[in-house]
């Protein structure tokens, strides 16, 4: 059953907080605390022995994923039941306690790992780390040249932060059950622990009212979660040591509310829920009226029973104020209760909400606009404005996350969230106390231009980077190191039924649609990403009808081919074996655009990528000109350079709301080329 590769040597290799080049072997995301390899691999021929210590319920359902997870990574029919031999290797999970009956921020969630010839030996506090410690064995599994094997390791590993979340928007485009489902799963494998659910927005309100069913009948548009399927997600998160924490957003982002209850809005009221960027009528709930109070304490008192989670959240963001100062009855009564302008009003709101969610047993809550000094300081401040709010938090005395720097819809690089660390900037400077009221962070998904199809192509697996900034020590900032290991971690998610690769092969095919050869496409969409931002809304109106079935939708955030190209193109200046494969690159953009150009005009998903296609081909050829000086030695004029670099900047122009993003390697070419002074 068991086959010993080889001893442990004499010295081990000691691997800690920062990753060097024996750290690169193995493809663990996060990186754990601490970790000691050892020479030596266990072989998995068969099952291990199995014996579990301790932990609840959410250990059991855990090891039984696990074999699952094994067997469909490895194709080995691992078995959980297996009996084991006398003379083979254990794998024995203890764990000290069974954990909180509701999850909570302050657990622990450490656990340690040994693996060697004897087999696997993982202990923890509770039941969170022993999952924890079980991700990380399934991420060391590798191919070896006998089966499947494991390294000899000892690792002790614990969170750099409590609070690692991702929130996920249902309310602009409903998210079914199963693909949040999914998304728990990929959490789970790369230690997340907080599911925030955007649930109540201008585009509708998700989960069923019993005690209100007009926000059921009128404000879902038939798109929501039963009470059941709440209770199901739950326990299903739960079981991947992952909380799950609501959002329903007041006082704006509120029309929801006010298509269900009209009477409570500050203006007029919408006649219907918002469908794109035309529909201006937003006006916030009206923070004058007690029955604005009484249908929030009606509705969140249910709400709050529904939801375990001790924290429960507001919303509280971008509150139109206008509505407010055209107001006569809401200047009167502000005028009448001393309260100066619209922070104050909206203070005033925030604390009598804030009594609500008390008074049902949680703790509120909010995005950093609530953040006021005479809040109750159980309160929980969500900043995405930027690093200052997070400071300005914790001075004040609140427990406060980050999501500044990590708002996955803005499209940017992994490498761009990897170097947000909650406790930088402003927050470098806080003491000690300050800081330890940063509880962590939190990925954001909003879901202007995402649909079910398209929502893991937009988190995975950029959101691994989030991870590990989140769980691994301040010193683990190795870049190439880690796109390495996302990369694993990207194809292993697959094996969790996560859609990030095959939903945009599968979008990709929709725009081929058989009648032209794929490698063309495929040239295009390796050399580009979506705009940046907001620009796409700068482009066309936002609508949540629209369909979302364009490149710009089916081509991840970010391309790893263009990051490869461009190093190479770093690496050609100064190393002429890799010019070859560079060259052979670039003929292939110069040619493409002839070959396409024919097919791009008979479909409506492809003619808008002409001038995309065009650029490519422009780059192609600017590259092959300055690659060609590079090599030869020849200089060029300092016009030829100038109009070199200024047809760089032409072809690069955004078009069909993409962006050429392998331009760095031309320019990196042409300003190598020699000039004539």
């Amino acid at each position: 059953m068991h086959r010993e590769l080889s001893r442990f040597g004499a010295a081990a290799l000691l691997l800690a907080a920062a990753l060097s080049c024996g750290a690169a072997e193995l493809n663990l995301i996060p990186w754990p605390s601490q970790i000691t390899q050892q020479e030596g691999l266990l072989a998995l021929d068969n099952s291990p022995r199995i014996e579990l210590i301790g932990g609840d319920e959410r250990v059991h359902h855990a090891l039984d994923r696990f074999m699952r997870n094994l067997t469909a990574h490895t194709g080995f029919p691992f078995d959980r039941h297996f009996p084991g031999t006398p003379d083979g290797p254990s794998f024995v999970i203890q764990c000290a306690g069974p954990g909180l009956r509701v999850q909570a921020v302050e657990e622990d969630e450490s656990y340690h790992l040994v693996i060697n010839s004897k087999g696997i030996e993982l202990t923890a506090a509770n039941p969170l780390g022993a999952m924890h410690g079980l991700e990380t064995v399934l991420q060391l599994v590798k191919s070896g040249p006998q089966g499947w094997v494991l390294p000899y390791v000892r690792i002790d590993d614990t969170p750099r932060f409590a609070w690692r979340g991702l929130m996920i928007d249902v309310s602009r485009h409903f998210m079914p059950l199963d693909a949040i489902e999914r998304n728990v799963d990929g959490m789970a494998a790369v230690k997340l622990n907080i599911l925030h659910l955007h649930l109540s927005d201008d585009e509708g309100f998700r989960v069923e009212s019993k005690r209100c069913p007009r926000l059921t009948r009128v404000a879902s548009d038939g798109l929501f979660y039963t009470q059941d399927q709440i209770h199901e997600l739950i326990a299903y998160a739960r079981n991947r040591g992952v909380r799950v924490v609501p959002e329903f957003d007041v006082p704006g982002h509120a029309v929801s509310w006010l298509v269900a209850y009209p009477q409570i809005a500050s203006g007029p009221a919408p006649q219907g829920l918002v469908r794109s960027q035309r529909d201006n009528l937003r006006p916030p709930l009206d923070p004058t009226q007690d029955a604005t109070y009484k249908l929030l304490d009606k509705v969140f008192g249910e709400m709050e029973k529904l939801f375990p989670d001790r924290y429960f959240h507001i919303g509280g963001d971008e509150v139109d104020g206008k509505y407010w100062d055209k107001g006569a009855h809401i200047q009167t009564w502000m005028h009448e209760h001393n309260i100066q302008d619209n922070h104050a009003l909206q203070t005033y709101f925030t604390k009598r909400v804030q009594a609500i969610v008390q008074k049902h047993g949680k703790q509120m809550e909010g995005w950093d606009e609530i953040l006021a000094g005479d809040l109750p300081k159980d309160s929980l401040i969500q900043s995405w404005r930027g690093a200052n709010s997070l400071a300005d938090a914790a001075k004040l005395g609140y427990k406060t996350v980050l999501s500044a720097g990590y708002y996955l819809d803005l499209q940017y690089p992994a490498s761009q969230h990897y170097a947000v660390d909650p406790l930088s900037g402003e927050s470098a400077s806080l003491s000690a106390e300050e800081k330890s009221r940063i509880l962590g962070g939190e990925a954001a998904q909003w879901t202007e231009y995402v649909t079910p199809e398209i929502l893991d192509n937009r988190i995975w697996p950029r959101l691994g980077a989030i991870a590990e900034r989140l769980w691994s020590p301040a010193s683990v900032t190795d870049v190439d190191s880690m796109y390495r290991r996302l990369a694993v971690l990207s194809r292993n998610l697959e094996w969790l039924d996560l859609e990030q690769r095959t939903s945009s092969v599968r979008m990709m095919d929709r725009i081929e649609n058989d009648d032209m050869p794929p490698k063309l496409l495929e040239t295009l969409a390796m050399a580009v990403e979506p705009v940046k931002e907001y620009e796409r809304e700068k482009t066309q109106v936002y609508d949540v009808e629209a369909p979302l079935n364009h490149m710009v939708d089916a081509v991840p955030p970010e391309s790893d081919q263009a990051r490869q190209i461009n190093a190479l193109a770093q690496r050609a200046i100064h190393d002429p074996s890799v010019r070859p494969e560079l060259r052979t690159l670039l003929i292939q953009w110069r040619d493409n655009d002839a070959q396409i150009e024919p097919y791009l005009a008979t479909s409506a998903l492809r003619q808008p990528l002409v001038p995309l296609s065009q650029g490519l081909s422009e780059l192609g050829t600017l590259g092959l000109s300055a690659l060609d000086a590079v090599e030869s030695g020849h200089p060029v004029t300092q016009d030829q350079h100038k109009e070199q670099l200024a047809d760089i900047e032409k072809s690069v122009a955004p078009h069909a709301e993409l962006l050429l993003v392998v331009a760095p390697a031309i320019r990196t070419l042409v300003a190598a080329e020699p000039v004539d002074p």
